[in-house]
C-alpha cells in the first residue's frame, strides 16, 4: 500500500492545531500538575479499518515532543469493539490537550477506511476493483485517497491533471462528428506527460459505446448511471469487439444493496464517491489509565 505523504498533510495538521487550541488550554492547565505524566488508550468502540496512526503521531509532535505513541493495530488492520489501537505516554497536560485534533483525524480516516472496506467486502469474488473519486473534502484528498488505500480500495485520478477524462459535458461540446473528434483529442491526449490515463464517459451503450470501443488509446471507458442489463450489454460487447480491454468502469446511483449485482454483471472497475463524501465517522476515545 502507498504510504501517506505527510509533506501534503503537514499544512492541515498546523491548521487543525492551530482552530482548537487557539492561545491555550487553560482547563488542562488548572487541573493538572505540569509535571504529572501518565498514558491513555486510543480505544475503538465499533468494528473498524483502522487509518491514521502517522496523522495521530505527527499531530502529538505539536504540543509536545514527548509525548510518545505506541501503535497495537496498524493502518489497514482490522479491529473490534474495545480494541485498543494504539496507547500515547508522556505529559499529561499535552495530551489532554491533544485529544480532540487526535479524535478528530482519527474518526474520520477510520470511517472511510471501514465505508470503503464495506464495499470491497461487498464485491469479493468478482474481478470488480472498488476506486474513489474526487468527491473529497477540500484539502483532505491527501487523506481521503489514503484512507481508501487502507480499506483495501484503489484510488481514481488524485487531481485534474493525472488523467483526461471526456464526462458528458465535454463530450457534448463535440457531439457532431463525435468519433472522429474523440480520435483526434485522444490522440493528442496521449502526448500529455502528466496524464497517467484517458477515460470517456458513455451514457448510452447502443448510441455511443460502439463509436468509442473503435477509437483507440482509451485505457477505460466510464459507465454513468445504468442498470445492470445495460452494464451486462456494455461488457458483452466490449468483449466482442475488443477483448478484455479498454476497462469498463460503473458509476452512479451504487450502494452497498447493489454493488455486488452491478459487479456480477462483469465490469472491471466500480467507482463511488460515497465512500469519501458520504463516510461517517466511527466511534473512537481516548481513555486514561488512572
Amino acid at each position: 500500500m502507498k504510504n501517506l505523504n505527510m509533506e501534503k498533510v503537514s499544512r492541515l495538521i498546523d491548521i487543525a492545531v492551530e482552530e482548537d487550541y487557539g492561545s491555550g488550554d487553560p482547563t488542562s492547565e488548572l487541573t493538572i500538575p505540569a509535571n504529572a505524566k501518565g498514558k491513555a488508550y486510543i480505544i475503538t468502540r465499533e468494528e473498524i479499518i483502522v487509518s491514521g496512526m502517522a496523522v495521530v503521531k505527527e499531530t502529538l509532535k505539536r504540543y509536545d515532543r514527548r509525548l510518545k505513541l505506541k501503535v497495537f493495530k496498524r493502518d489497514g488492520q482490522r479491529a473490534n469493539v474495545a480494541d485498543r489501537l494504539a496507547v500515547i505516554e508522556g505529559p499529561i497536560r499535552s495530551m489532554l490537550s491533544a485529544e480532540r485534533v487526535v479524535l478528530n483525524f482519527l474518526q474520520r480516516l477510520c470511517g472511510v477506511a471501514t465505508m470503503t472496506y464495506k464495499y470491497v467486502h461487498a464485491v469479493r469474488g468478482t474481478k470488480a476493483k472498488i476506486y474513489d473519486t474526487r468527491k473529497t473534502i477540500p484539502g483532505w484528498r491527501e487523506l481521503d485517497k489514503y484512507a481508501v488505500r487502507c480499506g483495501k480500495g484503489h484510488n481514481h485520478r488524485y487531481n485534474l491533471s493525472e488523467a483526461v477524462m471526456f464526462k458528458d459535458n465535454h463530450v457534448a461540446q463535440i457531439s457532431k462528428n463525435l468519433s472522429l473528434k474523440l480520435r483526434e483529442l485522444v490522440a493528442k491526449a496521449k502526448k500529455i506527460k502528466t496524464v497517467k490515463f484517458i477515460c470517456v464517459e458513455v451514457d448510452h451503450v447502443d448510441d455511443q459505446l460502439n463509436y468509442v470501443l473503435e477509437i483507440p488509446g482509451i485505457d477505460v471507458v466510464l459507465l454513468d448511471n445504468m442498470g445492470q442489463w445495460q452494464y451486462k450489454h456494455a461488457v458483452a460487447m466490449r468483449n466482442k469487439m475488443c477483448g478484455d480491454k479498454p476497462l469498463l468502469e460503473a458509476s452512479g446511483g451504487i450502494t452497498l444493496n447493489n454493488v455486488r449485482q452491478i459487479a456480477l454483471c462483469g465490469v472491471d472497475r466500480i467507482s463511488i464517491g460515497a465512500i469519501t463524501h458520504s463516510a461517517v465517522s466511527v466511534d473512537i476515545g481516548l481513555d486514561r489509565e488512572f
